[in-house]
């Protein structure tokens, strides 16, 4: 699947925009706060329903109006598809697929896959495991609908128990009810951990290679998953937490509370394995995120049939020449649409270019 067009309507600093893509690789430079990210972003968003800022609607709809439009223009092989995102201030957003409104917002996953790396994915290694978390049901919920639905209902099952938790100062009477909730935390939440499990298992097998490529033979990464609680013990632990839970308003055990740790060995090391978030240098975290990210597009094609769109939001300039090199190497027959500030910070004849944009103040030109 490819992007052949996008059209925005007063979104962000666009009051209209009308761009065509090449299905192989694209440029949008320009100054920073011209709008460029904002073009990934509502990629971003046909593709997922949200924004990878996590920005509310009314966020990213052009400062004066009250709605905005998005309409995304899809190929594969001689099949068109249109996806149309009406953004309203006031209300909750509305999803068409060629002309026939959705019912639910998660009907639209999985028709585009993209993959989104900016400089902040570069992080992901050092930074808390919320963002570890996310990366792994950003990517889970494009390959898999049933997760996506026991994920999004075992997050409402984690907000009424807390709600539960905290209205029990007033009514101690309802703790009985706590073992309710506990139930149906326990039924989507073991089927997460399960896929979760899964999902490491599969990314282990594609992310060695990668990251061994990288580091030029000199590193052997692995990821481990590291769940919260294990299934086996699920409702003994819930129950051993009832107290802490009151006392702290709040769900203490499960899958919303994972991680996962990145493994390093080299001969440095005497090949004994260390966590790279505590123990590693920068330069090791930046090529697991990279390894990541690679793995990521690997694992589309290989559970979807199908290519991602790579969309690179500035993230070359944060990248030495050596890592630059293999992300561009990598990028092979993958639709990408780059942004960064200048082209001649990284080009230099490097890998073929099949359309140039410049973006200024919301205006977006061809080059030539």
């Amino acid at each position: 699947m490819i992007i052949k067009s996008l059209e925005l309507t007063d979104y962000r600093n666009y009051e209209s925009l009308n761009i065509s893509f090449d299905k192989g690789t694209n440029i949008l430079y320009g100054d920073n706060a011209q709008g460029k990210t904002n073009i990934l972003e509502a990629i971003y968003l046909s593709a997922t329903t949200k924004s990878h800022k996590s920005s509310k609607d009314k966020e990213i709809i052009r400062f004066g109006k009250e709605e905005a439009h998005i309409r995304t223009y899809l190929q594969k092989d001689d099949y068109e598809t249109k996806v149309d995102i009406h953004l309203r201030s006031s209300k909750s957003k509305g999803i068409a697929i060629d002309g026939s409104k959705i019912k639910k917002a998660t009907e639209l996953l999985g028709l585009l896959k993209v993959v989104f790396f900016s400089p902040e994915d570069l992080s992901i290694i050092k930074n808390g495991p919320s963002e570890r978390r996310r990366f792994i049901d950003i990517e889970l919920c494009q390959l898999d609908s049933f997760y996506l639905y026991n994920l999004n209902n075992y997050n409402k099952i984690v907000n009424q128990r807390n709600n539960l938790l905290k209205n029990l100062y007033y009514t101690p009477e309802l703790k009985d009810t706590l073992s309710i909730w506990d139930a149906q935390l326990m039924s989507y939440g073991s089927k997460i951990i399960e896929r979760r499990k899964l999902f490491i298992e599969q990314l282990n097998e594609i992310i060695s290679e990668i990251h061994n490529n990288i580091s030029g033979g000199k590193e052997m990464l692995r990821i481990v998953y590291e769940p919260d609680v294990e299934i086996d013990n699920y409702e003994n632990t819930l129950l051993i937490n009832h107290d802490k839970d009151i006392k702290l308003k709040q769900t203490t055990v499960g899958p919303h509370r994972d991680d996962i740790s990145f493994l390093v060995k080299n001969e440095s090391t005497n090949n004994i394995e260390i966590d790279i978030r505590k123990y590693g240098s920068q330069g090791q975290q930046r090529t697991a995120a990279l390894s990541l990210k690679l793995s990521e597009i690997e694992m589309v094609k290989k559970v979807t049939k199908d290519t991602p769109v790579l969309l690179l939001d500035d993230v070359l300039s944060e990248l030495d020449s050596n890592r630059q090199n293999f992300l561009l190497d990598s990028i092979g027959n993958t639709q990408t649409i780059i942004t960064c500030t200048g082209l001649d910070d990284f080009v230099n004849d490097r890998f073929e270019i099949n359309k140039v944009f410049k973006v200024t103040n919301g205006n977006v030109s061809e080059a030539s």
